[in-house]
C-alpha cells in the first residue's frame, strides 16, 4: 500500500483516469445508486482503458456502462443491477450471459475480510458465510482451514489489494483529504487496502472546512483529485443531490439491446466531456435534483 504525499494532487479527469492501466484491478467506491464515482467511469471509458478486474460491494450503473463499453473482464460483486426501480443490470447481464466478461460472484463480507487482510498484511483470513455455497467454486482461490481451538472449518479467503480504488466525496481539498457522509460503504477500505485512490469531488474546499467536517479518506492514501460537480450522476450523493431516477430509466431502457447501449454511450459519454454531460442533462434537472437537501424528510419522500 503506497503512500501518496504530493501537498497539491489537484488533477483534471483524464490526467486522474489516465493513472488507472489497462489489465489492473480496480475498486468501485459508493454502493446501488449511491455516491458512484461515475465522472470517472465515464472517464476511463472515453480513455479506452479495459481488460478491467472490478470489484465492488454492489453497484449499478457504473457497472453496466463499464460492461457496455467492453471495459471488464473480471466482476466480482454480489449484486448489479437496479432493485426494485429497474431490476437488474442489462449490459452486465448480456455481457456475463455472452461470456463477454466473468462474473465472478461474491458477497459483501467476503470481500470487506479480503480488504482486511491486506490491510493487515497477512495471507489470509476465514471467513463462514459462503461454506456451503456455489460462491465458493467460482473462487478457485478460495481454501479451507481448520480452526486449532475449536476444529471449526471456515473458508479461507487471499487478501484484496486492488491497484486503484476509484471515490467520489461531497467535498475534499487539494491534498487529498475527503470527507463522506455515511454510510461509508467500502470506501474506506478500499482507499485504506489500495495502492491509490483516485477521487472526484463536488467541491475542492480549505482543508479546516474538511477537517472540521471529518476526514474519512486521508491524504496520504489519495494520489490524484478532480473537481467534478456533480460527478456521481445519476446516482446521488448526499446530502447534496438526489440520485436521478428518470436519468436511469432512460439508461437502462437503452441498454436493454446492444445498440441502444451504444448509442447512449455516444450521446453522453464518448462523444461529450463532463461539462457536455451536465449540459445534456440540463441545468434545470441538475437543480431539482438538489432539491432534497432540504431535510432528510426529503431524501426520505424519494422513496416512496
Amino acid at each position: 500500500m503506497a503512500v501518496h504525499l504530493a501537498p497539491d494532487k489537484l488533477a483534471d479527469l483524464e490526467t486522474a483516469a489516465a493513472l488507472v492501466q489497462p489489465g489492473s484491478t480496480v475498486a468501485l467506491g459508493g454502493g446501488l445508486s449511491a455516491r458512484l464515482p461515475m465522472a470517472l467511469v465515464r472517464g476511463l471509458i472515453r480513455a479506452g482503458i479495459g481488460d478491467l478486474h472490478v470489484v465492488g460491494s454492489a453497484h449499478s450503473i457504473d457497472v453496466d456502462l463499464l460492461a457496455a463499453a467492453g471495459s471488464i473482464t473480471v466482476c466480482e460483486e454480489s449484486y448489479v443491477g437496479y432493485e426494485q426501480d429497474h431490476g437488474l443490470a442489462p449490459a452486465f447481464r448480456r455481457a456475463a450471459q455472452e461470456g463477454l466478461l466473468e462474473a465472478r460472484e461474491s458477497c459483501c463480507d467476503t470481500i470487506l475480510t479480503q480488504l482486511r487482510a491486506a490491510e493487515m498484511g497477512l495471507s489470509f483470513l476465514p471467513v463462514h458465510g459462503v461454506k456451503g455455497t456455489d460462491i465458493e467454486g467460482l473462487h478457485p482461490e478460495y481454501s479451507r482451514v481448520t480452526c486449532p481451538f475449536t476444529g471449526h472449518e471456515y473458508v479461507a479467503v487471499p487478501p484484496l489489494a486492488p491497484d486503484a480504488a476509484l471515490v467520489h466525496a461531497p467535498v475534499g481539498d487539494r491534498q487529498g483529504n475527503l470527507h463522506i457522509e455515511q454510510p461509508y460503504v467500502l470506501d474506506e477500505r478500499f482507499a485504506a487496502a489500495s495502492a491509490m485512490t483516485i477521487a472526484t469531488v463536488d467541491r475542492i474546499a480549505p482543508t479546516d472546512e474538511v477537517a472540521a467536517a471529518g476526514i474519512v479518506i486521508p491524504h496520504y492514501r489519495v494520489a490524484a483529485v478532480v473537481e467534478a460537480p456533480f460527478g456521481a450522476h445519476p446516482s446521488s450523493c448526499y446530502p447534496g443531490y438526489a440520485y436521478d431516477r428518470a436519468h436511469l430509466a432512460s439508461w437502462v431502457a437503452a441498454a436493454r439491446t446492444a445498440g441502444g447501449a451504444q448509442d447512449y454511450l455516444r450521446r453522453y459519454v464518448t462523444g461529450v466531456d463532463e461539462d457536455g454531460y451536465r449540459q445534456l442533462i440540463g441545468a434545470d434537472r441538475l437543480e431539482h435534483l438538489t432539491g432534497y437537501r432540504a431535510s432528510d424528510q426529503a431524501w426520505m419522500e424519494l422513496f416512496r
